[in-house]
């Protein structure tokens, strides 16, 4: 795509800086989580033999509080510390930035339906109301898939280029604060 601005910025072969790789290395471990979670959500919802919902949904469960231990303070790092320092060269209420949040915002919302709905996970809960609940999950895999790697291949190399070596060191100490 001959001047689409995201081909300016492919993040193959770019090294980034100490801020912006430690964003990406911090993928590598919610990547694994987030396939866990993806896994026993999706056996949820394709299950056809009775198992135990209650059991099963609670493990879930688990896995994602976990998750959101790890999720949370990754996004901060980003909503809190990069994303500001890059709206002010490219904007924020439409492009890269809008859309990053707005992902950010739709996978927050499908994990706290789930944890919403899952408070009190009844001995009797039955199949269609275990995978309705697993489904937030799925959700949330699918656009967190898509999310790290459009931040991977078009942010953080955007990123890499436009902020200056000051604007990095601040924004490895901003980040080193949460």
């Amino acid at each position: 795509m001959s001047g689409c601005m995201s081909s300016m910025f492919q993040g193959d072969g770019i090294s980034f800086c100490t801020p912006l790789n430690r964003l990406k290395e911090e993928h590598v471990t919610l990547n694994l989580q987030k396939k866990d979670l993806y896994t026993l959500s999706t056996t949820i919802e394709q299950a056809e033999a009775e198992v135990s919902w209650c059991d099963t949904i609670k493990e879930l469960r688990g896995k994602v509080q976990a998750f959101i231990a790890d999720l949370d303070p990754h996004s901060e790092r980003e909503e809190g510390v990069l994303f500001p320092m890059m709206a002010k060269y490219i904007g924020k209420d439409a492009g890269p930035i809008a859309v990053m949040e707005y992902e950010h915002e739709q996978a927050k919302l499908n994990i706290a339906l789930f944890l919403e709905k899952t408070v009190d996970v009844p001995s009797d809960l039955n199949k269609e109301d275990a995978k309705q609940y697993a489904s937030y999950i799925t959700n949330a895999y699918l656009i967190l898939t898509d999310h790290f790697a459009k931040e991977e291949n078009v942010l953080f190399p955007m990123a890499e280029k436009m902020l200056t070596d000051e604007e990095k060191d601040l924004l490895e100490r901003k980040m080193n604060e949460i």
